[in-house]
């Protein structure tokens, strides 16, 4: 059985966020030209300056200078990782996409060996399996959110913070990403349909420059995944979110209010005196305010729709008629696509 060529999956684009990386710039250069360059593969490097401060933004520019294969987005102040991968996804040029970290824990040697599962995946996520970080500051908050996450999702990976993902890019150019939304785009690209899986890849302890990761980027990514499965759930009917919990308000003032009315037949206990009747009327007044804050976001998401002319719906293919609107991986064969492949 021959072997796949991995130059026959580009021309590749590979993303990489940079954020105070300058000990790091040659040798990032170094390590992705030597992993890339003997295997044929036509390839593109964005470099997402984020709001460096330390000669980063000089260094990058002088990689450029020097191989113009390595491309640089100078962002004016520190936006974030996610706001980086967006800028990253934006300026690339090709259809296949990589991310990597720029602090070289990810290996670039990797990649030839993931691109060859595009025959049958849309997006392959890179697991640190063998993980070379301190247990406490990030290793047990990793594993605790990749459980939540996974939980609450319903979409299963070992390792949701790991940076090296190919993507196919027709399923993440109009996913619109800010807070720590990065780490969620499997959610959202498996949601949309695609072939997933997950991979172990090789993971290196870090030799320079120090870690912009901390405890407090957890109760953020635990946010914004509050944020996510809102979206899944109700982000074409957020009344009915709105609405659960109306009613559920309203009918708790209700409850309180008869107790209250119970109260004064058996107790003698003055209905105005009750604080029953105060919380009761706390709980109405809070359903109702619930009920109209669905509606207005009902109106909103409606405008949305209108405006922009998006579909509430996503289509991969169609049968004896023409598609009225973009199809999700039409770049791809025409062969019939299994299911999403869950892990776990």
């Amino acid at each position: 059985m021959t072997e796949p060529n991995p130059a026959d999956y580009g021309p590749i684009s590979l993303i990489i966020p940079v954020y105070n990386e300058v000990e790091n710039v040659d040798d990032l250069h170094g390590e992705i030209t030597r992993a890339l360059d003997d295997t044929g593969i036509e390839y593109e490097v964005i470099l997402v300056n984020d709001g460096s401060t330390d000669g980063t933004t000089q260094a990058l520019d002088q990689l450029h200078a020097d191989d113009p294969r390595f491309k640089v987005v100078h962002f004016i102040h520190n936006y974030g990782q996610t706001a980086a991968m967006a800028a990253g996804i934006k300026h690339a040029s090709y259809d296949v996409l990589i991310s990597m970290d720029a602090d070289l824990q990810n290996d670039p040697k990797d990649i030839p060996r993931l691109l060859p599962l595009l025959d049958d995946y849309d997006l392959i996520c890179g697991w640190r399996k063998k993980r070379e970080d301190n247990w406490i500051v990030r290793k047990i908050p990793s594993k605790c959110a990749n459980w939540l996450i996974s939980r609450t999702t319903g979409v299963v990976l070992h390792d949701y913070g790991c940076t090296l993902k190919v993507y196919r890019r027709e399923y993440v150019d109009d996913i619109e990403l800010y807070g720590q939304m990065h780490r969620f785009i499997p959610i959202y690209v498996t949601w949309a349909g695609a072939r997933m899986i997950e991979v172990p890849v090789n993971h290196r302890a870090r030799t320079k420059g120090s870690s912009k990761y901390g405890l407090s980027r957890t109760f953020r990514v635990v946010l914004d995944l509050m944020t996510t499965v809102f979206l899944r759930d109700f982000y074409t009917n957020p009344l009915y979110f709105f609405g659960y919990y109306g009613f559920a308000a309203i009918a708790v003032g209700i409850l309180f209010a008869a107790w209250a009315v119970l109260l004064k037949f058996t107790d003698g206990t003055w209905i105005h005196k009750n604080p029953m009747i105060h919380i009761s009327a706390l709980a109405v007044m809070l359903g109702v305010n619930s009920l109209f804050f669905g509606l207005l976001a009902e109106v909103m998401i409606r405008m949305n729709f209108e405006i922009q002319q998006k579909a509430p719906y996503r289509v991969r293919q169609v049968r004896g008629i023409e598609a009225k609107t973009p199809l999700i991986g039409a770049s791809q064969t025409s062969h019939e696509l299994p299911p999403v492949r869950k892990l776990g």
